[in-house]
Parts: C-alpha cells; sequence; structure tokens
C-alpha cells in the first residue's frame, strides 16, 4: 500500500511518520511538506508542495490519507488564515487524494467540535469533519484528541501550563463524557490512526479519548 501523510513536521505528524515507514504493510510514503524533512528511509518519498495547488499528481497511487494539518490563531495571524489550514487545506487534500483512488482518509481533529458551535476553531473542525464525510470515502476515520501531550517544536507558554497541570489536576476527574476531554500523548494518536488505517473497515468513525487508547493498544510493533 503507499500511504500519503500531510503534517509530518507536526506534534502529531511526527508520530505518525516513523510509525508508517515501519509498517511492512506500507511499500511507499508520501510526504506532503512545504520544506524538505530531516528524515531519509529507503520507503519516504518527500514532495514539495503548495498546498493551495495540489494535484492528482501530487498524490498519484495513494491508498491511505493522513492529514495532520493544523496551527494556532497566534501563528496563523487572522481567522481567515487559520481557516486555510485548519480547513481547506485539508478538504482539498481529501478531494484531490479521493479523485485519484484513494479510499481511506484518516484525521486528526479536536475534542468537542461541532459545525453548529458558536466557537470559532470548533466550528472550523466541525465543518472539516462534515465536508471530508461529504467526499464519500469508502472510510474515513477521524481522532479528536483533546490537550495533546509531546514536545513541539514551538513553545506556547499556556499549553506549556496545562500540560503541567491537566494529567495530574484534572485528568483523574474526568468521568462519563467528560473523558473525551482527557489529555492524550501525540504517540498514542499516531499509534491509533495508523493501526486503524490497517483495519478492515467502511464508513465514518469517530475516535475520542478511549477509542483512541483501545486502538493505540492494538498497534504492536
Amino acid at each position: 500500500m503507499r500511504a500519503v501523510i500531510a503534517g509530518a513536521s507536526g506534534l502529531v505528524g511526527s508520530h505518525i511518520l516513523p510509525l508508517l515507514l515501519a509498517e511492512p504493510a506500507y511499500g511507499e510514503v508520501i510526504a506532503l511538506v512545504r520544506r524538505p524533512l530531516a528524515v531519509q528511509h529507503s520507503k519516504l518519498e518527500q514532495r514539495v508542495v503548495d498546498f493551495s495547488e495540489l494535484t492528482e499528481e501530487n498524490v498519484a497511487g495513494a491508498d491511505k490519507v493522513f492529514s495532520a494539518l493544523g496551527t494556532t490563531a497566534a501563528n496563523a495571524g487572522t481567522k481567515e488564515k487559520q481557516r486555510t489550514v485548519d480547513y481547506v487545506y485539508p478538504l482539498e487534500l481529501g478531494r484531490v487524494c479521493r479523485a485519484a483512488g484513494a479510499r481511506n482518509y484518516l484525521l486528526v481533529s479536536a475534542a468537542g467540535v461541532s459545525a453548529g458551535s458558536r466557537v470559532f476553531y470548533s466550528r472550523l473542525k466541525g465543518e472539516l469533519e462534515r465536508d471530508l464525510e461529504g467526499l464519500e470515502y469508502p472510510a474515513l476515520t477521524i481522532a479528536r484528541p483533546s490537550l495533546i501531550l509531546g514536545e513541539r517544536a514551538e513553545q506556547r507558554w499556556a499549553e506549556g501550563l496545562s500540560k503541567a497541570v491537566m494529567p495530574w489536576a484534572v485528568d483523574p476527574l474526568l468521568r462519563g463524557g467528560w473523558r473525551r476531554y482527557h489529555s492524550i500523548a501525540a504517540e498514542m494518536i499516531a499509534r491509533a490512526l495508523v493501526a486503524r488505517s490497517l483495519a478492515d473497515f467502511s464508513g465514518v468513525e469517530i475516535l475520542e479519548y478511549d477509542g483512541m487508547m483501545a486502538a493505540a493498544r492494538t498497534w504492536a510493533r
């Protein structure tokens, strides 16, 4: 199989990539990047692309598509720029890959999203999920993490504070439906998505905290 990944330089994507390269079921991994990654592997092909101008040629032969694209309001600068990265690019990736024959799309979304939300970010991610469903992939997996634990290339002081406090002060209190907001390690999200990419299923599946943890534990490598 051939996997395509976008967002391989990010927190979750940087964990997905090595798992794909280690998985025997994938004979080739195509990383769509804005600038080359400091990663070399016999199965890896890096394609420097402009995400606003993706073509079927960029993703020819794709079977499975992983999207870990995303930014923050602070990094984007404006809501419109954030919308471009968090909605336009992942959706266009999905459209182009589906046209090229891909059958499975795996998305890193966010906890508690809704296309009808009054909160911009939640609405943005909810609209993306809705519109990806409209592309009619035979299999669509959506991971919805809350606070993601791991080391980012850039430091975010507010997020750093949350990571220091949430695992021991908040997570133990989360019960029932609130467990979806449990913090989770980036590696576990990556393991869950790669594991589900190898599963034989059809339709749309939503992985919240417990679902991601269960799927991640099936990844034995």
